[in-house]
This record gives C-alpha cells, structure tokens and sequence, in this order.
C-alpha cells in the first residue's frame, strides 16, 4: 500500500496539479487511515492490500476519530482523501468495489466565520510602529491583507512584478494554481510605497554583505523578487507573519483565535454589510462555489436590532421595546443559535 500511495500523490501533483501543502494533507489523512488498518489487524502496515480496505474498516475508524473528539470537518475532509484515494485504486484496476461509498460524512457545522469589526480592523492596522522598517513593512501587511482579502499563501507568495502601483493591482496565485487580479486602496498604496523604499535598502545592504564574503563564483538560480522579506532580506515566511499578526493583536486586542485568515473573513463581512454583491465577493476572494461565499450572509445582530427598531411600528413607542444594547456576533459572549434540523 506504501507504493500505491507514493503512486497516487504523484498522480495528484503531476495530474491533477493540486498544491504541495493540499498534496501533505492527503497523505497525512490517508497514512493515518492505513496505520490503523495495520494496528487493527494486527499487521505491518507494509503488508496491507488494497483488499485489506473495507468498509466495516472505514465506518470503524470513523467512528474511533468521532470518538477521539476530532471536528466533523476534519473527519469530513479524511473521508473525502480516503474516498479520492480508492477512486485512484479502482481507476487502476486494484480494487473492484469502493468501501467509501456507503460511508456516511458527518453534517458540516454551521459556523459564522471568525472575523473583526470595522473599529477593530482599524485599530489593528495602526499597531505596528511607524518609526522604523520592519514596522512599515508589518503595516503594509495588514493594509493589504484588509484591502485584498488575501490568503496567506497568496501574500508571501507575492512578487516584486506581482504589483502595479500605479493601477493599484496586485496578481496573486491562488489555489488550484489559478491566478487573480485585485485591487487595493489608498492607503494600502500609501504603505505600500514606505515599505518599498525600506526593502530596496534592506536588499543593498544584504548585496553588499555578499559581496564581502564571496571568494569564488556560484551558479545561482533564477532569481525571485519576493514583495515582502524578513531583515536578512529573504521572502518572508507564512509562519513568521501569522506570529507578527498574533503579536499585535494581543496588544490591541482581548480577543482570541484571530489569524490572518480572519483578516480575509473581515475583507469579506465588511463588504457584505456595505452592500457588496455577493457574486463580485466571490471573485475577489477566489471562491470556486458561491456556497463557500455564502457563509459571509450572516447579519449583524446589532444591525438587525436597529433596522428593527426604526422600522417597527410600536418598537420606538413602547420602552421596554427598545434593546438596552446591542449585540455583536463578533464579541465574545455572542452565542450563536444552532441551526435547525432538517425534517
């Protein structure tokens, strides 16, 4: 089964043309699937067949991941990697019958995306220090992280002839290796800029330390132009802005859970509140279905309150109608209802 597998993540990369980090999940999940086939039947995982999969063997390590207290998304996504994995399999005539197909998926929950309100954004944008490089660099960042409604990988993964400052574009590579064109805003320019003059500063300094130390000639790669780079001046890595993004909102913020993803959540509920129509959402942010864009539609509590109390008839007449104040979803202490089930 090892070589099977080997065999399919390079069907997968060199095929299908999915992402190296979408590649490591499918082998994770279905590494996981196969170790506890092994430890199940007491056997070498070398040993195993694709006889060996069945379906008493799926709906059992379902049920030991559901009672392990994993998220039904994540037994979801293992299921949907199993389920790819055996259509592979039977595509080369390894398996006859699909073990997957009477596995049943758990039901998705319904979870509003974690994101941050208009003044929060704002807040957040104005923490990293002005005085100094890397803060200009940290606050060209989170402007374009706001403006853009990027992903993570996609910032880091910019390059220098990524962006057109003077249309105020950048193109970025998205997943499925599908390229976009965005636009970003004023400010976003404005730091931007700052942030370009440091890095071209930062990039001489580290040419001339080459210079220094150099003694013999090197084959170099093709050279990359990275947009955002660390004080060594190399790309800057995903890991390192998702700590300086936790840093400053530990210092602005008492809210927990907010990565740059939120960031991304925000773009889009901000946009939404404002009117934005849900189609031109889903091309900025690169959704392939418009259900994934359609977790944005939640409406602001507080909002929802007061487009009440103006529109009701006996809402401003009688006091006791009138909430004391209002609730926002994006507050902690908001407790989301739970939605109804399906007859």
């Amino acid at each position: 089964m090892r070589d099977h597998l080997k065999a399919f993540l390079l069907y997968l990369k060199l095929n299908r043309h999915v992402s190296p980090h979408t590649v490591r999940a499918y082998e994770s999940d279905i590494t996981q699937f196969l170790a506890w086939v092994a430890a199940d039947r007491q056997r070498k995982l070398s040993t195993l067949t694709p006889a060996d999969l069945d379906l008493t063997s799926v709906r059992r390590h379902l049920a030991d991941l559901n009672r392990a207290g994993q998220a039904r998304s994540s037994v979801a996504r293992k299921l949907s990697a199993l389920r790819t994995f055996v259509k592979y399999l039977r595509r080369e005539e390894l398996m006859e019958h699909d073990p997957t197909a009477m596995a049943v998926a758990p039901r998705r929950d319904q979870t509003i995306p974690t994101h941050l309100s208009e003044p929060e954004m704002a807040r957040l944008i104005e923490m990293p220090s002005t005085a100094d490089p890397l803060g200009r660099r940290d606050r060209a960042i989170l402007e374009l992280f706001y403006a853009s409604g990027l992903r993570l990988s996609e910032l880091v993964g910019i390059d220098l002839e990524d962006l057109n400052l003077p249309g105020r574009m950048v193109r970025v590579m998205g997943k499925g290796g599908k390229q976009r064109l965005l636009p970003f805003n004023q400010s976003a320019l404005v730091a931007l800029r700052a942030w370009l003059a440091d890095r071209a500063a930062i990039l001489a300094s580290r040419s001339r330390r080459a210079v220094a130390v150099r003694r013999a000639p090197v084959k170099r790669p093709k050279a990359v132009d990275p947009l955002f780079v660390n004080a060594r001046g190399t790309r800057l890595s995903g890991r390192s802005v998702d700590r300086m993004l936790r840093r400053y909102v530990a210092q602005c913020s008492t809210r927990m859970g907010i990565s740059p993803h939120a960031l991304r959540h925000s773009f889009a509920t901000h946009l939404l509140q404002r009117g934005a129509d849900l189609r031109a959402i889903q091309e900025l942010l690169g959704h392939a279905r418009l259900s994934t864009t359609q977790r944005y539609t939640h409406v602001n509590a507080a909002q929802l309150i007061e487009v009440y109390r103006k529109s009701h008839p006996r809402a401003s007449a009688v006091a006791g109608d009138r909430p004391a104040s209002p609730v926002d979803p994006a507050r902690p202490g908001f407790i989301t209802p739970k939605p109804a089930k399906s007859e």
